[in-house]
């Protein structure tokens, strides 16, 4: 019986510090349209909440959302708290042409190491930035040789994880070239 997955991401959230801000980095420098903002007030976690949620699109219809609250204190409570951490992102896949529009909109608009850097991972090239509330995004795109890396890395996925938890801490990525690329 095979296992049911699900079709797409439909959105992930996080709190926004302000809305207007991340509305001009995420449709005006990223080029992700605003397709739809939610204004509401609902009974959440034992109180009345008033708060804004918008939606940024990507092309396979799924989105980035941000929330923003009407009370300084609901602001407080659930963020942003985002780890300072290069480790905790988001990973978007784009085609090279989008890549290189979305690095010249990002040098533009005046972003600069450390919140913008490029990094070559051999089976991919990403571009990472930082947005107004502190959360890192990792615009990627794939080698050409990414699909048969991908499926030599599925066939021994469990047997690498296996052998990384037991202790074997060796690289297994030849691909990579181990150099850190500065901002185009």
């Amino acid at each position: 019986m095979g296992v049911n997955l699900p079709s797409r991401l439909h959105h992930t959230a996080y709190v926004s510090r302000d809305l207007e801000a991340t509305r001009r980095f995420y449709e005006d420098i990223i080029g992700l349209p605003l397709i739809a903002t939610w204004c509401e007030k609902d009974e959440l976690f034992g109180e009345e909440r008033t708060y804004c949620h918008c939606f940024f699109e990507l092309a396979d219809g799924s989105a980035l959302a941000f929330f923003q609250f009407a009370s300084p204190s609901d602001q407080d409570l659930f963020g942003p708290k985002m780890p300072d951490s290069p480790f905790h992102h988001i990973a978007l896949n784009v085609d090279l042409e989008t890549q290189a529009a979305i690095e010249r909109r990002i040098k533009a608009a005046g972003y600069v190491e450390p919140d913008t850097y490029v990094l070559d991972h051999g089976y991919c090239r990403s571009v990472y930035v930082k947005d107004p509330n502190g959360m890192i995004l990792e615009f990627t795109h794939d080698a050409p040789e990414a699909e048969e890396l991908n499926r030599q890395r599925r066939t021994d996925a469990h047997s690498e994880l296996k052998r990384w938890l037991a202790g074997d801490h060796r690289n297994n990525n030849v691909f990579r070239s181990h150099t850190h690329e500065t901002q185009a």
